[in-house]
């Protein structure tokens, strides 16, 4: 393939600027250079076509026929190359980014965020797919998902995001109309609140060397919002991650037990390594890690 014999895309630049305006120093303005490079550009551009392009006048620039045929196709040409690059951008988000995560995960911490994601990426669409299963990367309408694991997962890209640090909590009203609670031990006189069974309870008090303590009532949910909704409302106390209650522990909504925190896995973001490359993947996953560090 021979080489297109074309000018320099600078000088045309300038002198699609300086048609447009009429004006070498509007041009100069426009493109953060000086009146005389602008002028020395078109000069150039005039001598390597051999034609004049403007008729030079003591305050105003006119364009010769020459000069307003070259504009019609430089303008022509800029216009679609504006309109292509804006179509290559909306392509980063043409189809919709679909994320799966847990509903608790989502409602206490990703929704709360989405707003910021879309402010910086108006062009990505997501789409939340919510289940409390393991994701299936064969399904070809699953870019992302967000899991809780012990250990990170192979076979997938696989970034921790949010490790989860389990703290006791319980409803100020809750704190004030009962005992005090000073050690393990008074957790005899309060509901405890359990999700799926009594195994994080368990695991945390194992984990603080707290034996033989049992609550005066054991209640059983499944759904763990359901469960904090619970233990807002003064039901009992709770068990959560930290990361996860930090809007509710910063209004007071909830108040902290004891300083103990217990470390239970982590939630991690998982993708193909095919996608790795994948532009609203890539803007997803950077943008999960910064919130994830900053809160």
């Amino acid at each position: 393939m021979t080489s297109r014999q074309l000018p320099s895309p600078i000088a045309l630049r300038a002198f699609e600027a300086a048609a447009r305006h009429l004006s070498f120093t509007l041009a100069a303005r426009e493109l953060f250079v000086t009146q005389s490079a602008i002028s020395h550009q078109v000069r150039g551009l005039e001598k390597s076509l051999g034609l004049r392009l403007f008729v030079r006048m003591t305050r105003q620039l006119q364009l010769t026929r020459s000069g307003e045929r070259l504009l019609e196709v430089v303008r022509e040409s800029y216009d679609r190359i504006e309109d292509t690059i804006v179509a290559l951008r909306l392509d980063v988000g043409a189809g919709p980014l679909r994320v799966s995560l847990t509903s608790y995960l989502a409602a206490r911490w990703l929704t709360r965020r989405l707003g910021q994601f879309a402010a910086i990426h108006p062009q990505v669409e997501i789409h939340l797919q919510l289940t409390n299963g393991d994701p299936d990367f064969h399904q070809k309408d699953l870019d992302l998902a967000i899991v809780w694991s012990l250990e990170p997962w192979s076979n997938v890209v696989c970034t921790e995001l949010i490790p989860l640090n389990l703290v006791m909590v319980c409803s100020p009203s809750l704190m004030r109309s009962g005992r005090d609670i000073k050690e393990f031990m008074d957790l005899r006189h309060y509901t405890l609140l359990h999700e799926s069974g009594r195994n994080l309870w368990e695991y945390y008090l194992r984990n603080v060397k707290a034996k033989n303590v049992i609550g005066k009532r054991n209640v059983v949910m499944d759904d763990p919002n359901v469960l904090h909704q619970a233990c807002i409302e003064g039901q009992g106390i709770a068990l959560g991650a930290e990361a996860l209650l930090f809007d509710e522990l910063q209004q007071g909504v909830l108040v902290r037990l004891f300083s103990d925190t217990v470390r239970y896995g982590s939630y991690y973001l998982l993708h193909r390594s095919e996608s790795r490359n994948q532009p609203n993947v890539l803007a997803f996953q950077n943008w999960l890690v910064a919130e994830a560090v900053w809160g």
